[in-house]
């Protein structure tokens, strides 16, 4: 596999297929990238369960808190990892041993001889990439500024000759 280029079929067939995502090194700070990550995928129908051994046995967004993959009671369809690419070795270890399909690496984390072992275990692997930002992208949910925000639209209001759009800028008052 080309890790630098996967296909988007290969990145569909994966969100498709997946559940169940482990999601390691999530955190309950409501401004980090793993919660608002988390938060996105369970609004899409996918159950992640959070990993951290610093906050095992609490609660992030409805989900029970494990210390690692091991302890995870349930089926994991997808591991995402938001650690450091060195931490992203033995995590993809420990999902190799306990027979997750898929190993997801977020951006800014690639470890090729994780990577490889994964791989021939039969594992795909994903790195340096965000199954959020993929989800929006193959599902059009994403502009070409990268955001979709449905409040600020470029449609003309009825007092400039266009009709009047919701969110649209207008000099009437609500």
């Amino acid at each position: 596999m080309d890790h630098d280029n996967y296909p988007d079929s290969f990145l569909r067939q994966i969100l498709r297929d997946t559940k169940t995502i482990a999601m390691v090194g999530s955190s309950d700070n409501w401004v980090r990238p793993s919660y608002f990550a988390m938060k996105y995928l369970q609004s899409k129908g996918y159950r992640v369960i959070p990993v951290n051994p610093k906050a095992a046995g609490k609660k992030i967004l409805g989900e029970t808190v494990y210390a690692g993959l091991k302890d995870v009671p349930d089926k994991i369809d997808m591991v995402d990892v938001f650690r450091n690419s060195e931490a992203a070795g033995p995590i993809t270890d420990e999902a190799i041993e306990i027979g997750v399909p898929v190993v997801w690496m977020q951006l800014g984390v690639r470890n090729d001889e994780a990577a490889a072992r994964a791989e021939a275990a039969g594992l795909k692997v994903v790195m340096d990439r965000c199954p959020k930002i993929e989800y929006g992208r193959l599902n059009a949910e994403l502009s070409w500024s990268g955001i979709n925000s449905r409040v600020i639209t470029a449609k003309r209001t009825k007092k400039a000759g266009g009709p009047v759009r919701r969110g649209g800028f207008s000099s009437r008052r609500r």
